[in-house]
């Protein structure tokens, strides 16, 4: 390979602030691409502020070129909680941006590579996130759109890279998009919520901020239930987190695209959305300053025809296939579309291709796929044989 890049470790600030810069000029000509926050990414890699450091550690590297002109940037993790769930020691690489150069990629490339397999690591997934999937996961391949807020871009030729280097398709994440209109729905929809609406034991509530506690510990034993005892690697949330990440929304939160399910009571499912908030930083250059200050004040009381984002979606496993989603639908669609509901749009983020149940759904509320992530997957030794994600009954 030739070697007319050299690697740099980020420990200083000059190269902080590199990897911070490095795609505002790889981008400069793409008018959808959206600058993240500064101090987002950063967070990734403090570990006074991302839990991750507790049970894994990560590496990132900037490349120069012999100028001395960053031309690429890569990060690579391992989470000793995940990394021997499946057939052999895995671990990821992310925060990828490159000039379109094999050179300097597979100089990327194999730098994650050689770290990892130093630690024992005999696969590498990637793009991946040094933290929870809903943020920096995956590849854009397709519907080059403007992002999501913590949802990655890249330029259309990362894929190649990737692929040029070995890396094969592990999974596909789509972004399915609709508008807001009860017509959307299919008529199973429509039937399976009328079922559950004639029980009384059932009952379908939207989020009231005056009730702050209740819904937060509704939704952390939901959450637990749903999420934790089914998905290898999920953490089990606590009401003091749950409480953080909801504080960190309450300015922007709308109590109708927060949706609760109950039986007898009981806290048995939620669908929760929320504004997508790229919609404030875009053109904030990274900060929010007093001017994106000032966007958010008019986002938050004049604009209107907003988009949203669906967050996260679950329902206990006693109640899964009853119907319980698709009365959460209805019911929203029912209460939440009017004059003064200022949301017209709705993307639903990290639908896997490994859930074909969830991928059914999203046809029923009229939904289309609007954008492709890839994560890939990487074997170390390329004679083993290699598998996709596997689905999920």
């Amino acid at each position: 390979m030739d070697c007319k890049f050299q690697i740099e470790e980020v420990v200083s600030a000059l190269s902080k602030q590199e990897f911070l810069e490095l795609p505002v000029r790889l981008y400069e000509d793409e008018p959808n691409w959206i600058r993240p926050l500064d101090t987002e990414i950063e967070a990734v890699f403090d570990p006074e502020k991302n839990k991750m450091f507790r049970r894994g550690t990560c590496c990132r590297w900037i490349l120069k070129n012999p100028k001395g002109l960053t031309v690429g940037r890569v990060a690579a993790f391992i989470d000793n909680k995940t990394r021997d769930l499946g057939e052999f020691p895995t671990g990821g690489m992310g925060f990828f941006e490159c000039i379109d150069d094999k050179d300097a990629a597979f100089t990327l490339f194999s730098c994650c590579e050689n770290w990892l397999k130093n630690q024992g690591i005999e696969a590498m997934d990637g793009p991946i996130n040094f933290g929870d999937r809903h943020q920096w996961w995956g590849l854009l391949v397709d519907g080059f759109h403007k992002p999501l807020y913590g949802m990655s871009y890249s330029h259309p030729y990362y894929r190649n890279l990737f692929e040029s280097y070995g890396f094969k398709t592990y999974f596909e994440q789509y972004t399915y998009k609709t508008i807001f209109s009860v017509d959307s729905l299919s008529e199973i929809i429509a039937w399976k919520a009328k079922r559950v609406e004639r029980n009384p034991d059932f009952s379908i509530v939207h989020f009231n901020k005056k009730d702050w506690t209740k819904y937060i510990r509704d939704f952390v034993h939901i959450y637990n239930e749903a999420w934790v005892s089914t998905i290898p690697g999920v953490d089990a949330m606590t009401e003091e987190q749950a409480l953080e990440n909801f504080h960190s929304l309450r300015s922007v939160l709308h109590e109708k695209l927060l949706w609760f399910a109950y039986y007898k009571n009981e806290p048995i499912g939620f669908f929760i959305m929320i504004p997508d908030m790229n919609e404030v930083i875009d053109g904030a250059n990274g900060r929010l300053g007093w001017l994106a200050k000032l966007k958010f004040l008019h986002y938050k009381y004049f604009k209107k025809d907003k988009n949203a984002v669906g967050l996260i979606f679950g329902v206990v496993p006693a109640f899964q296939s009853k119907g319980i989603d698709a009365a959460m639908i209805y019911q929203f669609s029912k209460e939440g579309f009017n004059s003064s509901f200022p949301f017209k749009t709705l993307e639903m983020n990290w639908i896997g291709d490994f859930n074909p149940r969830m991928m059914h759904m999203m046809e029923h509320i009229g939904a289309s796929i609007y954008k492709t992530h890839i994560t890939f997957r990487k074997l170390f030794d390329e004679t083993r044989k290699f598998e996709r994600s596997p689905i999920i009954n």
